[in-house]
């Protein structure tokens, strides 16, 4: 039986935390003013859970409140916390190193704020984080290895960043993973050969508006959950690999603005619930197989401008 000893001297440094914390935020509608003081239990507060056996934080969630001003580092020693979700808010600044002690967070939304400077290397020690999400921000730097640390993780959001680099292999190992979104920032280097190896449970990926060089993995087969993919507006190069055909989960296919060239393989009409198909401002070439005309369930479909000839029986 686990027992937790609670100590005022805990409590108060919940409260102090969170006092802290509402010094260091601009408050323009006074939510946190108002509601934020001592005369009622912080267990009370707006954005704000207690755990029913210990009455320590368990969870901060103050999204889209129109909040700006740092995140302090003492919200670091919130050790219960597990959720924290500042999403949709004005906050700026670097993300403070000691958010990594939090080893019960299982949710950290940061994302839509303003924060600068690198992803902490500290984050690779939140081991029970399920979703990490830290997109539409203006952080900088290379993805620290560290993240493949987190072995829970299903959701990965570092999307419309200023990130750069190669994005660490390792990511590649999580098994758990559902969703990968890294679009929409400078990262370069290649796409594994193995990438799906251990990604059978991924239902997103979504690498859009990078730098990627090199091919789409013959293997993207391997990842054969996959709802959503994105590779659109890179370097890719080389031809669509027929083994496409057999991911028949896919929904939106993005493959438009690289290099790619060759034929639209004969098996992309294998995509029976295909909606979007993206190939636009490519090198393909040959005749548009007969079979697309099996995706009975397509919305949209973008070919131009290519050197497409036609329809072939």
């Amino acid at each position: 039986m686990v027992t937790y000893a609670v100590t005022t001297r805990n409590l108060t440094t919940d409260q102090s935390v969170l006092l802290e914390f509402k010094h260091q935020v601009d408050d323009p509608h006074g939510i946190l003013v108002d509601n934020w003081t001592t005369s009622h239990s912080f267990c009370n507060w707006i954005g704000v859970t207690c755990g029913a056996k210990h009455n320590r934080i368990v969870a901060l969630n103050l999204p889209y409140m129109n909040l700006t001003g740092t995140i302090p580092p003492e919200l670091g020693n919130l050790s219960f916390l597990a959720s924290l979700n500042l999403s949709g808010n004005g906050f700026h600044g670097d993300l403070p190193v000691e958010l990594g002690q939090l080893s019960r967070l299982k949710l950290v939304d940061l994302s839509s704020n303003f924060f600068t400077g690198e992803i902490p290397s500290s984050f690779g020690r939140l081991n029970q984080v399920s979703d990490l999400v830290l997109s539409n921000n203006n952080l900088t730097g290379a993805i620290p290895p560290e993240i493949s640390n987190l072995l829970n993780m299903r959701t990965l959001d570092l999307a419309s960043n200023k990130l750069y680099g190669s994005i660490p292999s390792s990511i590649y190992n999580i098994s758990s993973l559902r969703k990968i979104s890294l679009s929409l920032n400078s990262l370069s280097g290649k796409i594994p050969d193995d990438m799906c190896h251990h990604l059978s449970n991924l239902e997103a990926l979504s690498l859009g508006t990078n730098e990627l060089s090199g091919q789409i993995p013959t293997t993207i087969h391997e990842c054969r959950n996959l709802q959503g993919l994105a590779l659109d507006y890179n370097q890719l190069s080389g031809s669509i690999p027929r083994s496409i055909g057999n991911l028949t989960a896919l929904t939106e296919l993005y493959l438009g603005g690289n290099n790619i060239e060759g034929e639209i393989p004969w098996e992309i009409g294998n995509l029976l619930n295909l909606e979007i198909f993206f190939a636009v401002d490519m090198r393909l070439t040959g005749l548009i197989p007969t079979s697309i005309g099996n995706l009975t369930n397509l919305k949209a479909i973008y070919l131009g401008p290519n050197f497409l000839e036609g329809i072939s029986n």
